[in-house]
């Protein structure tokens, strides 16, 4: 006979033959109820299946007893198995499957997921999954317009032209379009110069107006200066009088001579007029040509305000005390504004209701020609500015080190903070991270800020509160080098700093940290450049952390330092990206 345990599961063995036949030599298998069983069951009564055991080859009950045909023993019956149920996968007739069945509202949210918010590259063909999925039914084929029309998006002249061609052969698709982003247009394209383009005749104030004529339902209009001379005045006057809801629209760095007068000529309209417009988010960025007399008339007639970026333009104090106090102001840039007063600035930061609840402001001045706050104007401010605000930039203000006292509550709300050409210490630095005794540095000077015992609002017995800082500006400041960064008494590349992220240096600094890769490695920190910009930034990877710079109040931006107030969600590129992050 054959021995092995592994051999006895292959026999095809009847439950009709007696456990005796299956082995002629064990001639004494059959013992007494009462005494042990000599096979190889798990009845309980075998030495052996206990040794089987201990050798690691038992069985599981279910597995054993029916393929060794002893079913008197174990009392297990075997039944043979089911066959498997091929399911015929059923077929639907058009327009009744359950994905088509959905909910309109559903349908939409679904596809609109295959949408690319990213900003438009080269020629290539963008959301081609959206157009793959004009081709698979009816129903599928009009939830996908909506979406494919909601956002439009022109990177060439070519491409508005094929745009309104198609609109115009089918006016029901303009009422579906609800933002029309020309801010990554380029006169620039397949070789041709903009004279060329000019010729071509794509993209011309006419043309223009006509796309904003079949689009009556359009809420969002976002333009820049590349095509500030096709913004004439009825391009105007459609966008401000025609267009009843119109929520946002942009006009980032359009200077010409044209568009100014334009300009001017549509909104002294408004003069005698008691209307008043329903635009939410205004943007003028860099739009420095508008002369002042605009901005007086135009202001008073937005009573529902929440978006308005001036950076870099003529208006006055009194055009900014003139924007209705039904206004709920979340983002104001005022940054760069040569006409307007410290003063004026604070009585409207701390007086005006449509100012309460802030939450991204830029006063940044251009110190090489003005200063736009000075110590008494700071000393007003600080204290009244409300805790919702989470980006303030202050470059330029005449920041002293005695302020740092009004400066410090606002770093435990505050996610970006710009302090550009400050009078601070490394000590006032480190007392905005840092709490209880602060030392001084070994490099003192006798001008430099007297040492505290303590950060300077601080009560030793109050429970020191966590920062809650992201990004902070130090560009330009004496006290913050190469060197002071990384001494031992400065506290801004530690894990003390934490959740501090990006550090914003001048030029001069970079240069100096640029070459200094090794101990960028070894403190866990890495340089990174754009544009006019630098910035210290620390390494995620080497650090184990993982943070996002999206936040609500950016609008889809992710880097930290933006410079220019979004009045549309979305991936931030071309022009709008350039006067953001790289200016």
């Amino acid at each position: 006979m054959r021995s092995g345990i592994a051999q006895s599961f292959l026999e095809s063995v009847t439950t009709s033959i007696t456990p005796v036949h299956l082995n002629e030599d064990a001639a004494d298998l059959k013992t007494p109820e009462s005494g042990p069983c000599a096979c190889c069951c798990r009845c309980g009564r075998s030495d052996s299946g206990r040794s089987f055991a201990g050798r690691g080859l038992r069985r599981a009950r279910s597995y054993t007893a029916p393929r060794t045909g002893i079913s008197e023993l174990t009392g297990v019956d075997w039944y043979p198995p089911k066959q498997a149920v091929v399911e015929v996968p059923k077929v639907f007739p058009p327009g009744e499957s359950p994905f088509e069945q959905l909910p309109v509202e559903v349908l939409d949210e679904i596809i609109a997921q295959l949408a690319l918010d990213s900003p438009p590259s080269g020629y290539a063909p963008r959301n081609v999954d959206l157009i793959n999925c004009l081709l698979t039914s009816r129903t599928v084929h009009v939830a996908t317009i909506n979406t494919l029309y909601s956002n439009i998006t022109i990177p060439h002249s070519s491409i508005f032209f094929k745009f309104l061609t198609h609109v115009s052969e089918y006016p029901g698709l303009g009422t579906i379009v609800k933002r029309l982003d020309l801010s990554h247009f380029t006169s620039i394209g397949l070789g041709r110069s903009r004279q060329v383009n000019l010729e071509v005749q794509n993209m011309t104030s006419r043309t223009l107006l006509k796309c904003l004529e079949l689009t009556p339902a359009i809420q969002e209009v976002l333009l820049q200066e590349n095509l500030d001379d096709d913004i004439d005045e009825n391009v105007l006057c459609k966008l401000f009088f025609g267009l009843s809801k119109l929520r946002a629209v942009d006009f980032c760095a359009s200077s010409s001579k044209p568009f100014a007068e334009s300009f001017t000529s549509a909104i002294t309209t408004l003069i005698d007029s008691p209307m008043n417009l329903g635009i939410r988010r205004l943007s003028l960025h860099e739009c420095f040509t508008l002369p002042s007399s605009v901005f007086e008339i135009l202001l008073p007639r937005l009573p529902q305000l929440t978006h308005l970026d001036v950076s870099h333009t003529r208006i006055t104090d009194n055009a900014l005390a003139s924007i209705p106090e039904s206004a709920c102001l979340s983002h104001l840039n005022l940054g760069r504004c040569t006409q307007i007063s410290g003063t004026g600035v604070v009585d409207f930061l701390t007086n005006h209701p449509a100012a309460k609840n802030l939450v991204f402001l830029n006063l940044s001045c251009d110190i090489a020609r003005y200063r736009l706050l000075w110590e008494v104007d700071v000393e007003r401010l600080l204290p009244a500015l409300p805790t919702t605000l989470r980006s303030l930039n202050l470059n330029g203000a005449k920041i002293r080190h005695w302020h740092v006292s009004l400066v410090l509550p606002l770093t435990k709300h505050l996610e970006e903070l710009s302090l550009a050409y400050a009078d601070l210490s490394v000590r006032d630095i480190n007392s905005f991270f840092r709490p209880g005794p602060v030392t001084s540095s070994p490099s003192s000077s006798p001008t430099s800020s007297p040492v505290r015992e303590y950060a300077p609002t601080e009560d030793p017995s109050a429970p020191w509160i966590e920062p809650t800082l992201h990004y902070l500006d130090l560009s330009s400041i004496p006290a913050i080098t190469q060197s002071s960064l990384f001494s031992s008494w400065c506290v801004l590349l530690s894990p003390e700093s934490m959740p501090l992220e990006v550090i914003e240096l001048g030029d001069k600094a970079i240069s100096s940290l640029r070459e200094c890769r090794n101990t960028n490695k070894r403190l866990g920190w890495v340089v990174k450049e754009l544009g006019r910009r630098g910035w210290y930034v620390r390494d995620t990877n080497a650090t184990g952390g993982n943070q996002s710079g999206r936040r609500s109040w950016k609008m889809g931006a992710m880097w930290w330092g933006m410079r220019k107030c979004p009045v549309a969600w979305g991936e931030v590129g071309g022009l709008y990206g350039h006067y953001m992050f790289k200016k």
